[in-house]
């Protein structure tokens, strides 16, 4: 997965199947929560009923070696909001928690310690450099003053095997991803999940320095006007339900204090998937 890490752009070829296509031409959406921000009409509503926090890259049961680069996403419309300003509801930063379960009172601010690891800037990603054992990692989001959002991630136990001389400075290149389902055709809604490795993600309205936000474009494969999405508050992930066909996908990271900038560096080659 880490060789796929696009520097500026990630681009996709992906093939709609017609006949999975949740609504026909004309339909009417399904209503969103009165909260959710407003969606593009090739935007689906997210099919889970519950906003979650979660891994990209590590499951239930995994071995690895470390230093290892782990990388979180989120769910549900919740998007990322650095603490030094306030922002919008639906929105916090990133925990790690090792070894420790979910906090028994949620009107407690989170602490600071190596088992509760924050992310107050908006960053995706965490270089683990556990020592070889068992652990239990969780993901949980919480709020500007640190108290607990009720958003967060199953409990995911893994192994560590060993620990190596990488340095973990090396580890971590400055970019974006897109994600994408695997295989040679989608059905209708598709997850898309971005990521951002050593970018801070954030409310393009906190117009805070260093910081930037998401921006989809597709463009029908077959002739027609790209399409632009911009994740103004924050958000690491979309679904999509467009008409049948084929598109291409590139993600670009906008810079928060000039939107005609972008914070990602030069562009790699395009990852094609059918």
């Amino acid at each position: 997965m880490t060789s796929a890490l696009h520097r500026l752009t990630a681009a996709a070829l992906l093939t709609l199947s017609g006949a999975a296509l949740t609504q026909s031409p004309g339909s009417a959406p399904a209503p969103a929560p009165a909260d959710a921000p407003s969606l593009h009409p090739w935007q689906a509503p997210t099919p889970r009923a519950n906003a979650e926090a979660y891994f990209t890259n590590l499951k239930d049961g995994d071995v690895i070696d470390t230093p290892f680069v782990l990388k979180f996403g989120l769910s549900g419309g919740w998007g990322l909001a650095p603490i030094a300003q306030s922002a919008r509801a639906k929105s916090g930063h990133h925990h790690l928690l090792i070894n420790r379960e979910l906090p028994l009172n949620f009107k407690q601010p989170l602490p600071f310690n190596e088992q509760y690891i924050h992310f107050g800037k908006g960053q995706m990603e965490h270089v683990l450099t556990l020592a070889p054992g068992t652990y239990t990692l969780r993901m949980l989001l919480a709020d500007q003053k640190h108290l607990p959002h009720f958003v967060f991630s199953k409990p995911t136990r893994i192994t560590v095997r060993q620990r190596t001389n990488t340095d973990p400075k090396t580890l971590q290149i400055r970019g974006i991803q897109l994600l994408l389902p695997a295989g040679a055709e989608a059905r209708a809604p598709v997850r898309v999940q971005f990521h951002a490795s050593g970018l801070n993600v954030a409310h393009a309205a906190q117009r805070e320095k260093d910081t930037g936000h998401f921006r989809l474009t597709l463009t029908p494969s077959g002739g027609g006007a790209p399409q632009v999405m911009d994740f103004t508050n924050g958000q690491t992930e979309t679904w999509l339900a467009p008409p049948a066909g084929g598109y291409a996908l590139q993600l670009d990271f906008v810079d928060n204090l000039n939107p005609g900038n972008t914070l990602a560096p030069a562009a790699s080659a395009p990852l094609r998937v059918r």
